[in-house]
């Protein structure tokens, strides 16, 4: 399933409108100005200027309309998403640090209801991979203050020994995911999310699979997308916060070992775990990396090439 949605001219919509006009079917909210069901896709056209396209044909009809170098265009697989889904109240999750060699795992949700989302905007979320390092510390206290939210961080030692045990990172991703949905629902009791967006890593069917064993499972209102980010402000939050975890956690331990640990896996990961390997040993290595990483051979045969 895809969800397309394109920031499009009023000409644009005008012409969109008229012609899907044959497919025509009522509107159900008022800032919904038009939408129209086709076999495979259902179009939505919004007062605020946007055209939301839903279904195994949203890759085709969007083409119709939208250049990516005229319009703001949002491509994700995912469940389809209710009318207006970007004003409603959401509860979103996300995680980051899953690609790195160094550092943790952390994973985010925040809650930001209706009224506050345009708070959210004011305080200049997007997309945290349009955003700086630098920028998102900067705003995360901010959107801590402001919603309610859990960010949970999975330290090397404990993402070590669980992956030894036969765990993938999809059911790590998964658990660390319900468990920091349980935590936000708890702290907005009595009120409920309009729906709840989680960032897609998994289909749903295997992301339930990994946690069945859980006592409590979050399932009421779940949805599922890729590029959630661009969906709904509260995932937006979340990736940030997450982010910020992470960047913390990789102080600490810069600090703590004596060299700023870089991020991601490339071969500037591969030179710093080399001196850290030659410094340390082997056992302290492991205890700040994902020790099942290439990175860690390659890290091997660089320290053993300086060794002789």
């Amino acid at each position: 399933m895809s969800n397309i949605v394109l920031k499009l001219p009023e000409e644009s919509l005008l012409q969109l409108i008229a012609h899907y006009k044959p497919n025509q079917t009522a509107a159900k909210a008022p800032y919904v100005r038009f939408t129209a069901k086709l076999a495979d896709t259902v179009v939505t056209v919004y007062t605020s200027g946007k055209a939301m396209f839903q279904g195994a044909g949203a890759e085709r009809e969007a083409a119709r309309w939208g250049e990516p170098e005229a319009a703001k265009l949002v491509v994700a697989k995912g469940d389809q998403l209710p009318p207006d889904f970007e004003k409603l109240s959401v509860l979103g999750s996300d995680e980051t640090g899953t690609g790195d060699f160094f550092g943790p795992i952390t994973v985010a949700a925040c809650y930001v209801p209706a009224e506050k989302v345009a708070l959210a905007h004011e305080l200049g979320v997007k997309d945290s991979k349009q955003l700086t390092d630098d920028w998102m510390r900067r705003v995360a206290p901010d959107l801590k203050a402001a919603f309610a939210h859990s960010v949970l961080t999975l330290k090397n030692e404990k993402y070590n020994r669980v992956q030894e045990q036969g765990w993938s990172q999809g059911k790590i991703k998964a658990l660390m995911h319900n468990q920091a949905l349980k935590h936000v629902l708890r702290k907005i009791v009595p009120e409920k999310p309009a729906a709840i967006l989680i960032d897609q890593f998994a289909e749903r069917g295997i992301y339930y699979k990994h946690i069945k064993d859980e006592k409590e499972i979050i399932q009421e209102n779940v949805l599922f997308s890729t590029k959630a980010e661009g969906l709904h402000v509260s995932v937006a939050c979340a990736s940030i916060i997450a982010r910020v975890a992470f960047l913390e956690e990789m102080d600490r331990m810069s600090s703590e070992t004596g060299i700023t640990l870089p991020k991601g896996a490339g071969k500037i990961v591969d030179e710093a775990a080399a001196k850290i390997l030659l410094k340390h040993g082997e056992s302290y290595l492991k205890n700040i990396t994902k020790a099942h990483f290439a990175n860690t051979k390659k890290a091997q045969a660089l320290a053993n090439k300086k060794r002789y």
